[in-house]
């Protein structure tokens, strides 16, 4: 089985240090450290990128503090040949009848590149700023329910539900979508466990160690089995790959340069009052301590002193990047979404130089398969990079 890597498109803006959002660190979000704009021409480079050196797709991600998801990817299809886009939205915000309508036109006017990734909403205040007065539990069950009737609309037919959260009379696609979008879905809370299982194709955790990792898979892959399913694996992670481990580790303490221990503080509180176990984990993992950031061999913390959400990378040479990542796979996982400061340049060091060794020990293909062409290390200027 070839392993399947998903790049990521940077929507609330780009540059070579650490740019946050969501989950109360909207403070480093601020323009001073956005140096690209995340403009349809810059967005296109990096899609362009991610889609020659082998990544599957690019997840957008979705929030206030960034560009919207639906709109951004729809008008970056026409710049790519296959590249899939796994679009983040919120189910509280839309209809399932509109959402999966939307879903269909998506698949048929890009040729099936679309997929979707659930998020139920982790932050109380946000969802209110968007008209939704759910608590954090309701959210989930009302996911549950968004999901069991998006999926009976892609089947085909009529649909009657009425749900605690979710009600439809008479409900139908014209055209249901074909293939069907697969649907991505992360959680760390018993009940996003319990939805993951019951309804969704991949989950996705933030990258913990290997150990934490397979004992999440094993709760959510025995609580599929109760429902017959058997989803997919995938973890989000950022990546800083070099030709040495010294350099990785250099270019890791450089993305925090310029961060005051000040500003570190003020985002670990806010990140305090986050009501998602996923952020309570990844802080749990570093307890906002500057000098013990390695929690495991080659894996990175640093990135969630200043970032809500995903906080770790991989951090090493190619091949140790390599080795972590097969770690990984031995646990459960088979998809790995990625991304880097800045996103154009951290997308060649990881293609150039992670998969093609990946592709030797047999653990991943090139999307276009052997014909794919090769792409040989130019300055990053030459690729088209801005200075």
């Amino acid at each position: 089985m070839s392993l399947t890597f998903h790049w990521f498109l940077p929507t609330q803006g780009d540059g070579r240090g650490v740019i946050g959002g969501g989950h109360g660190a909207d403070v480093v979000s601020a323009a001073s450290r956005r140096t690209r704009e995340p403009s349809v021409e810059y967005l296109a480079q990096i899609a362009r990128a991610a889609e020659n050196l082998g990544f599957e797709g690019v997840l957008t991600p979705t929030g206030a503090w960034c560009e919207d998801a639906w709109l951004t990817t729809a008008m970056l299809v026409a710049h790519t040949r296959r590249l899939k886009f796994l679009v983040a939205f919120r189910p509280g915000l839309i209809t399932p009848t509109l959402a999966a309508q939307m879903a269909g036109t998506y698949q048929r006017l890009s040729g099936g590149r679309l997929l979707l990734n659930v998020v139920t909403g982790g932050e109380s205040a946000e969802q209110r700023a968007h008209g939704d007065f759910l608590d954090k539990e309701a959210r989930y069950r009302r996911t549950d329910e968004f999901l069991r009737v998006v999926d009976a609309l892609w089947e085909g037919g009529t649909v009657d539900f009425a749900g605690e959260h979710v009600t439809v009379e008479g409900a139908t696609l014209h055209r249901p979508p074909h293939p069907r979008p697969p649907v991505y879905f992360g959680g760390s809370s018993p009940i996003a466990l319990e939805v993951a299982a019951a309804r969704v194709d991949t989950y996705l955790t933030w990258g913990e160690p290997p150990a934490a990792v397979a004992d999440k898979i094993e709760r959510v892959r025995s609580a599929a089995a109760a429902h017959g399913r058997n989803p997919g694996y995938g973890i989000r992670l950022h990546v800083i790959s070099r030709d040495t481990e010294e350099e990785a580790w250099d270019q890791a303490r450089r993305l925090l340069d310029g961060i005051s221990p000040e500003t570190i503080a003020e985002v670990q509180r806010n990140l305090r009052r986050s009501e998602s176990e996923g952020q309570r984990r990844m802080l749990d993992l570093h307890g906002g301590d500057p000098a013990d950031l390695e929690i495991h061999p080659n894996l990175w913390a640093g990135v969630g002193l200043v970032r809500g959400g995903a906080g770790t990378a991989l951090v090493g040479g190619h091949t140790q990047v390599a080795d972590l990542i097969e770690q990984y796979h031995r646990v459960g996982i088979d998809e790995f979404v990625l991304s880097g400061y800045p996103h154009l340049e951290e997308a060649y060091w990881f293609g150039e130089g992670v998969l093609p060794i990946l592709a030797e020990r047999g653990l991943w293909h090139h999307p276009d398969g052997p014909a794919a062409p090769s792409y040989p290390a130019v300055p990053f200027a030459a690729a088209g990079a801005p200075s």
